[in-house]
């Protein structure tokens, strides 16, 4: 694939990021797309090598070295369509996704893999300029309804599926546009929303109706949905966020990252906070607890408000900088990773443990902290305090919220507080309830919502119609 001696000629070059001192005065993407000369030499790269990791890398199985081959030869247009033919959302997974496919790329043994994440991004932005994306109507109808509750990555490419297959589908959305953490999680600077608008034009023209302000199971009670659909996918994510519970919580300056990051999401969007109090950085000293991709959110979204400092805990020790490629490829290595966030000014603390919240007046003002050992037990005479306006809590998220729906529907929950169903079926507990997304797998990525809610629409569509034509 590729050029054969592309990997021997040509250096990896990724897309440039703008300046720092510029991207930070604005909420746009700062990334820079490389030109298509540059584009095609980094798909020359991609190495006929046997065995392409990078599919068992990708969890919706992209056909990376087909493209790659595709775009190398100039054939953009076939290069789309063979992207879309796994992943409904690529122009996406190209600016969020964290490349697994590029930790499995045989090219990265020597630490230069190929831009798999960049080509992929620039196929589909090329598909939409070339207007070569467009609305997949089904040549008929099966007269089946189904439902789909949640608008993230997992309920939009499963309803797309869906809908692709004949089927009258209904999206269910608590808030007032559809994406979930697409739209009200990522930062703008990391993916505008216009991508999201696009697609949902497309799917509203493939016959998908969205239900906006439609809180299932608090102003839409679920009994009516199953009643009324020949099937139901619970796609809602897992919202429910790892809380800290130590001395101080209850004060005024301490919120989860997804009271923050969807506030200012809203702003850039010229939606309305819903009479929330505004949650701002601008002239505080920021604390935020979690090392994650939702961390780095809340870093760069704070420096932008003017933050008068950053500053990012882990409870983990830091990890090494380079990771041991024989022993971890071509799997996801742990590895010291800087993001673009990070960059822009942080400070990063590992192996540090909060242990309580210290205020005046009712609002926080510093974080008393410890030291941890490796077995994350405080390091006695390792305390210090940091100052701190505003906290953010990034710790992650533990389950779906299950008041409401989840409860109402009496599906059953895996250990972790997962609605039970197993990845062959997508199938819950309950007749014509299906589960897939992070509702089903817990936290996770983007990109494994996209396989999942596909999946899921296989299932649903091979229990309506006896059988399937839809790919897993």
């Amino acid at each position: 694939m590729g050029k054969v001696t592309g990997f021997l000629e040509i250096e990896r070059e990724d897309r440039p990021y703008e300046p720092v001192a510029e991207r930070i005065k604005h909420y746009r993407e700062f990334v820079e797309p490389l030109s298509e000369q540059k584009t095609r030499d980094q798909a020359a790269r991609c190495m006929d090598c046997g065995i392409p990791y990078c599919h068992n890398g990708c969890p919706v199985n992209n056909q990376i070295p087909d493209w790659n081959d595709l775009v190398y030869r100039g054939d953009w247009e076939e290069a789309a369509r063979n992207l879309h033919s796994t992943n409904n959302f690529p122009e996406v997974t190209g600016r969020v996704c964290p490349a697994p496919c590029e930790a499995s790329c045989t090219l990265n043994l020597e630490d230069t893999p190929v831009s798999i994440k960049t080509i992929e991004a620039a196929i589909a932005d090329r598909a939409y300029k070339e207007n070569w994306i467009k609305p997949e109507i089904p040549v008929s109808k099966t007269g089946k309804k189904v439902a789909v509750i949640g608008s993230g990555p997992a309920g939009l490419a499963c309803a797309q599926q869906l809908a692709r297959a004949g089927h009258d589908v209904h999206v269910f959305e608590k808030f007032a546009k559809a994406g979930g953490l697409l739209r009200y999680g990522i930062p703008d600077f990391k993916m505008e929303k216009h991508y999201i608008d696009r697609r949902v034009e497309q799917m509203q023209a493939e016959g998908v109706t969205f239900h906006y302000g439609a809180h299932v199971g608090v102003n839409k009670p679920i009994a009516g949905i199953v009643k009324s659909h020949d099937a139901v996918v619970l796609a809602g994510g897992a919202e429910k966020g790892r809380d800290l519970p130590i001395p101080g919580r209850e004060m005024d300056g301490i919120h989860f990252a997804m009271e923050f990051l969807p506030q200012q999401n809203r702003r850039v969007g010229n939606e309305s906070l819903g009479g929330a109090k505004d949650i701002l950085a601008g002239g505080k000293h920021v604390i935020v607890i979690g090392g994650g991709d939702t961390g780095s959110d809340c870093i760069g979204t704070s420096i932008r408000q003017g933050a008068k400092s950053v500053t990012q805990l882990e409870i983990l020790p830091m990890p090494p900088e380079k990771e041991n490629k024989l022993m971890v490829w071509p799997d996801w290595p742990l590895k010291l990773r800087t993001s673009s966030s990070q960059e822009e000014g942080a400070e990063r603390e590992f192996s540090v443990m909060t242990q309580s919240f210290i205020g005046e007046g009712g609002k926080v003002k510093k974080l008393r902290c410890v030291r941890v050992d490796g077995k994350m037990k405080p390091v006695a005479g390792s305390e210090f305090d940091l100052d701190a306006d505003l906290v953010l809590l990034a710790m992650g998220f533990v389950s779906p919220v299950l008041e409401g729906m989840v409860k109402d529907l009496g599906v059953e929950l895996d250990p972790r507080g997962n609605v039970k169903a197993n990845v062959l079926d997508y199938k819950s507990s309950k007749e014509k309830i299906f589960a897939c997304g992070d509702l089903r797998r817990g936290q996770s990525l983007v990109v494994w919502a996209i396989r999942e809610g596909r999946q899921a629409a296989h299932s649903v569509d091979k229990f309506l119609m006896g059988e399937t034509i839809l790919p897993r």
